[in-house]
């Protein structure tokens, strides 16, 4: 009989006690590269930038891109990518926007959304582990099928809902709750949710085991297939929500939305220390780098300059960060 998975499987990253010079960089890395470009931006725009409306505004756009963010950086510290992220969350924008023009209620078209999504992450991952396909190849096709099937059910317009005045207002600041609107405390509870689960759980063990080394996970007894499909179950989940909070936050549902979310989404992952060869990840990592990407898009757009730029600085940072990445592992 195997030993008891919970000592069969090693232990999370980071763990408590001496911290070396490498994970103290992985903990303070990100946090300065969010000084940094608050700062970068604050100077660029004094009068616009950092202001107390804007940082609401900042939130708000952090909490779409954070919960999805959340379920990517799962997927990543499994050993996975999802590359059809943006579709899902525009799948379920455009799913949440037809069922309440349906007359359905609006706590159904809410667990419509997240529905969408967690069969599209259970698509997913049942087809990486009953097939055999790689992660890159599958979610790069279901990207433009899921992006097809929203365009097909909106029927390639934006589908317009009145009513629902809840649902519409979850990231509205006029229904803020202590200042931050209900979407914004969605992402803070579950990231503590999602947190507690990767540190606490025989589950959460079994992800980071299953990242570092898949082979030896199962020489150890943890079903890698199962983790995986989990894991994207929940990854789809996540993106569901993220665009049930898309669809209030541009208070329609358009097929078109979130288009290259993907890239950001996994640069705010990479961003916050997850390593694209799985292993290795943080939630509060992945915050501060879904916050350093709505910073980038924000004062961007604030000074002016062209979407093809902001997409430049996407696609370095995507490198810049795997690069760092590789060079932590190469150090001794």
């Amino acid at each position: 009989m195997a030993p008891p998975l919970e000592y069969a499987t090693p232990q999370p990253p980071e763990p408590a006690g001496a911290v070396n010079l490498r994970s103290l960089f992985s903990l303070l890395g990100p946090f300065i590269g969010l000084i940094a470009v608050f700062a970068l931006f604050s100077f660029l725009e004094p009068q616009t930038f950092p202001t107390i409306d804007n940082m609401v505004l900042l939130l708000r756009t952090t909490a779409v891109v954070g919960v999805a963010a959340l379920g990517m950086t799962l997927i990543i510290i499994s050993g996975g990518i999802d590359l059809s992220v943006g579709a899902q969350i525009a799948l379920s924008c455009v799913t949440t926007a037809w069922l309440l023009v349906a007359g359905v209620h609006p706590v159904i078209a809410l667990a419509g959304g997240v529905a969408s999504g967690a069969v599209c992450g259970l698509i997913i991952g049942m087809t990486i582990t009953q097939i055999g396909l790689l992660p890159f190849i599958v979610t790069l096709g279901t990207f433009s099928a899921l992006r097809g099937a929203a365009i097909g059910i909106a029927d390639g317009r934006p589908i317009y809902v009145t009513g629902a005045k809840w649902l519409r207002s979850l990231l509205d600041v006029n229904s803020a709750i202590l200042g931050l609107p209900p979407g914004v405390w969605m992402l803070l509870g579950l990231s503590v949710l999602v947190a507690a689960v990767l540190r606490y759980t025989r589950f959460g063990r079994h992800v980071f085991a299953v990242g570092s080394n898949e082979q030896t996970a199962i020489l150890c007894g943890i079903p890698a297939g199962r983790v995986k499909v989990y894991v994207y179950l929940i990854g789809g989940a996540l993106a569901g929500l993220a665009g049930v909070l898309q669809f209030s936050y541009v208070d329609t549902g358009d097929p078109t939305t979130a288009g290259g979310y993907e890239l950001t989404i996994i640069a705010a992952v990479v961003i916050g220390g997850a390593s694209l060869n799985g292993g290795r990840g943080s939630i509060l990592g992945t915050l501060i780098g879904a916050m350093i990407m709505s910073m980038i898009d924000n004062g961007c757009t604030k000074h002016g300059y062209a979407n093809w730029v902001q997409q430049i600085v996407t696609g370095v940072i995507i490198v810049a960060a795997a690069a760092l990445d590789k060079l932590r592992q190469r150090a001794p």
